[in-house]
């Protein structure tokens, strides 16, 4: 049986992204679609749902809070565009996170992270190799969301409370952290080298047992990062 799923989010264009990232896959069913959490218990109340796709900044009641009072709720994968309130979640036992803009790849990721933690296959397995690959990701500066093409990236690096991410045509200093904008990258393609760097494999020119370079730029493997050096020997 398919896996159903109810989609919970108060913006219509981020239902019809989940809309168009599960109807890719031909195991999970789209039950429901609703822009609060009062809708989302009816719909609850009337018809059995497996995984709820929850948006946590809701009008009214918010995502976290409807975690918090409902008992014996579906699996449920939180949607936001703030990755701090995400992991509040993690207290709540969700199955998983996705930032907004949700690239198909980390949608696909949670997925197969609830089948995992429902201890089931989906009747047909999904191989990732098959799964359709996303070639860019979004990233949101001064309120604009600006298309990155991966091959255009050379390397990204961790500013704290932002990330500067390093292309061949442009630099893009982007308020997230390194962790959260690693899930939304490729792991053929990129390689986190340090806490504080990962660099686009394919782009790497030079390496030592200390770094790696990128055209003129030399970039630290951290101590605890020194399997990267098999990782590009074998690439």
């Amino acid at each position: 049986m398919p896996v159903k799923c109810l989609l919970v989010d108060d913006e219509s264009p981020a239902i019809d992204l989940l809309k168009k990232h599960i109807s890719a896959l031909p195991d999970l069913e789209v039950k429901g679609a609703c822009y609060s959490v009062m809708e989302a218990a009816e719909i609850l109340k009337q018809q059995s749902i497996d995984l709820i796709f929850l948006d946590i900044q809701m009008p009214v009641l918010t995502g976290l809070d409807f975690l918090k009072s409902v008992k014996n709720l579906p699996k449920v994968i939180l949607t936001t565009a703030y990755r701090e309130y995400a992991l509040d979640g993690y207290d709540l036992d969700i199955v998983d996170y996705l930032l907004k803009p949700i690239s198909f790849e980390r949608f696909f990721k949670a997925v197969e992270r609830y089948y995992e933690r429902t201890a089931s296959q989906p009747p047909q397995a999904i191989e990732r190799e098959q799964a359709p690959k996303s070639s860019h990701i979004y990233v949101n500066v001064n309120k604009k969301n600006h298309k990155i093409v991966f091959d255009s990236i050379l390397y990204i690096e961790s500013l704290k409370d932002y990330v500067r991410i390093h292309t061949t045509d442009k630099t893009l200093v982007v308020k997230s952290n390194i962790g959260a904008i690693a899930t939304q990258l490729p792991s053929d393609q990129f390689l986190r080298v340090h806490r504080s760097f990962i660099v686009a494999i394919d782009k790497v020119t030079a390496y030592t047992a200390l770094d790696v370079e990128i055209g003129s730029i030399e970039i630290p493997i951290g101590q605890t990062y020194r399997d990267v050096i098999q990782k590009l020997a074998d690439s």
